[in-house]
């Protein structure tokens, strides 16, 4: 079984790199990185996500054009390895371009081009954003984790905090997806099927809005369209374990053996290969 990589929830980042949460938060918004989603859809940072906030930490204040730097930090971004050392590299500011130092060798990440070492560093490491979005995708954002944090004890704030992110970016398929869980959990299943539907029309086909669909759907006695909505989650992300699975025993209680078969096969596949 191959060895799961390792990802860092914000507070470890902060902690790790010594960054407030708005400033990783600014981080995302500005670009630099972009995490992944987690169980509750908390965002997740791998190893090169770190590399890159630091560099962009120390880089901000350096005299490089603001579309370079950005370019160069993206680039940098998907060429790094997932599993490193964190003091394996050194990201530096020589003259107006960024680059990386491994060892002895010295090279830009924007053609690759090895370069004799010239150190510039930049004052005191802090950071200026650069090439930010929109405020209403920062302000949603910044909704969506104040949500997160919310749930375990103050779950009628979090439904306000997530209402008041769509509110502000009515595409945010994180918040849609957060809202009608939460909502299903609590018993309001018919405010949640609203949300789940809302979501899709908003951001259209989206695998997990689809999925959760289904599930409450099946708590709705509806199983006919339960199905019909694990199958479109199954369109949308073909290798959804989760849904093979429901979809298999759903198809097997309503008398389709040829797609129950299908779907157990799907996902006894996908299950060996973790």
């Amino acid at each position: 079984m191959p060895k799961a990589t390792q990802s860092y929830s914000l507070g470890e980042v902060g902690k790790l790199l010594g960054l407030s949460r708005a400033v990783v938060l600014g981080l995302v918004d500005a670009g630099f990185v972009t995490p992944t989603r987690g169980e509750r859809r908390e965002y997740r940072f791998s190893f090169p996500d770190l590399v890159v906030m630091r560099a962009a930490q120390g880089l901000a204040e350096a005299d490089i054009p603001a579309a370079r730097l950005m370019r160069s930090l993206r680039r940098l971004r998907a060429q790094l390895p997932s599993e490193m050392p964190l003091a394996g590299l050194r990201i530096e500011a020589v003259g107006d371009a960024v680059v990386v130092g491994e060892g002895e060798r010295q090279w830009q990440p924007d053609d690759g081009q090895y370069v004799l070492q010239f150190e510039v560093a930049s004052p005191q490491g802090r950071l200026t954003f650069i090439a930010p979005k929109g405020a209403g995708d920062a302000s949603a954002e910044r909704l969506f984790e104040d949500a997160l944090a919310l749930e375990d004890d103050h779950p009628a704030q979090a439904l306000d905090a997530y209402r008041r992110a769509i509110r502000i970016k009515p595409d945010h398929c994180d918040a849609h997806v957060n809202l009608g869980r939460l909502l299903h959990e609590q018993g309001k299943l018919r405010q949640a099927e609203a949300a789940y539907l809302e979501g899709l029309d908003r951001c259209g086909p989206d695998a997990t809005l689809l999925y959760n669909l289904a599930v409450l759907l099946e708590d709705l006695k509806q199983p006919q369209a339960a199905a019909q909505s694990y199958r479109a989650a199954l369109h949308a992300e073909p290798e959804l374990s989760d849904a093979h699975y429901n979809l298999a025993r759903l198809c097997a209680n309503l008398g389709l053996q040829q797609e129950a078969l299908r779907h157990w096969s799907a996902y006894r596949r996908l299950a060996e290969s973790r």
